[in-house]
């Protein structure tokens, strides 16, 4: 039963070693020992112990900062130290639990005390191993299973947006490579930026193609026409940004969370200007700012019922001449600094 316990005894000398080796040898342990703490160190980095009997006093590192080291190592912090003492001295027994110890055993032995607690303790510390094993693998178990509902989720996630996405091809004013133009640059500029992760690329990628949902709720006839729109009909084609966010802002998931923000924000301005609610600069979300640039460079490049293309040229000078009002003078850098990249997409 016991023959896995492999027990350290650490004492400077030897006959105390060979006396608690010969009481408790009839249990089945193993046993290695030490004469001094540096030696019990070294043999701890070399094997694996389920215990430790540690003599306090002794030559060159005694039990107490033999016990620190212990301690101080992760490795080895787990390990039960009994230590043995040759007399109660309660302020030497408070310093070595002050220090980790478990409990300590006075010499001379008494046996059947040495065989009780060495047992005890033993058993208290493979319970523990055992109990942390389990721990581990069902939390193994746990975030496996938390990886595979998160991936199922998003998956559901990207499959909706696709489905929106589609329907808003069929019923508004964009069209599916507006839509994917647009989720391409943003997950570009999002590359780019200093203060965004991969998961943030990830996230604008799948969330950007949302950000005019909306429009699926303005009036065809307004929606298609060709001319200039009058104010009225403009305060409506406004609407979509809100009628977008109390679609979606019900939602706990990120790709909609930020479908929701993308689709209500990508029409504020730096300065403030924009709407539907005026917001200025950094309360902007970043998303939304990213998402502002994308839309507009995509818009003006490509033909739309009320207008012609413009040369990317003339779309890029746009871009550069509302920096500061319009457009995030950061997201400006970026895009200027790898304009070839935006422009490669531009033409696909």
């Amino acid at each position: 039963m016991h023959l896995s316990f492999h027990i350290l005894i650490v004492d400077d000398i030897s006959e105390n070693i060979q006396v608690a080796m010969s009481i408790l040898r009839e249990e089945g342990y193993q046993f290695s020992f030490a004469t001094d703490g540096e030696e019990a160190l070294r043999l701890v980095d070399e094997n694996e112990f389920d215990l430790i009997l540690l003599d306090i006093m002794m030559p060159r590192m005694d039990g107490y900062e033999t016990c620190r080291r212990l301690k101080a190592n992760a490795r080895t912090q787990d390990i039960p130290v009994i230590f043995l003492t040759a007399k109660i001295d309660i302020d030497a027994i408070s310093k070595g639990f002050k220090l980790g110890a478990v409990d300590y055993i006075t010499k001379p032995f008494h046996g059947e005390e040495l065989i009780a607690r060495v047992k005890t303790h033993l058993e208290l510390y493979a319970s523990r191993q055992l109990l942390k094993q389990n721990n581990l693998t069902l939390q193994e178990n746990l975030t496996h299973r938390e990886k595979r509902y998160t991936t199922e989720l998003e998956e559901n996630q990207k499959e909706m947006i696709f489905v929106l996405t589609e329907l808003m091809e069929a019923t508004s004013d964009e069209t599916g490579q507006h839509i994917r133009r647009v989720a391409e640059y943003s997950k570009l500029l999002a590359h780019y930026h200093p203060g965004l992760s991969i998961d943030d690329e990830t996230i604008i990628y799948h969330a950007a193609p949302m950000h005019d949902i909306g429009k699926i709720t303005i009036p065809l006839d307004i929606l298609h026409k060709p001319g200039k729109l009058t104010d009225e009909e403009f305060n409506i084609i406004k609407t979509h940004t809100t009628s977008a966010y109390e679609m979606l802002r019900f939602s706990k998931r990120k790709f909609i969370k930020s479908a929701a923000i993308i689709s209500l924000q990508h029409h504020e301005k730096w300065n403030g200007s924009g709407y539907p609610n005026g917001l200025k600069g950094e309360d902007i979300h970043i998303y939304a700012r990213i998402v502002a640039i994308a839309d507009v460079f995509d818009a003006l490049t490509h033909k739309r019922e009320y207008k012609d293309a413009w040369p990317i040229e003339a779309a890029t000078e746009y871009i550069l001449e509302h920096n500061g009002t319009q457009f995030d003078p950061q997201l400006i850098d970026i895009f200027t600094e790898h304009l070839d990249e935006f422009v490669a997409i531009a033409k696909t």
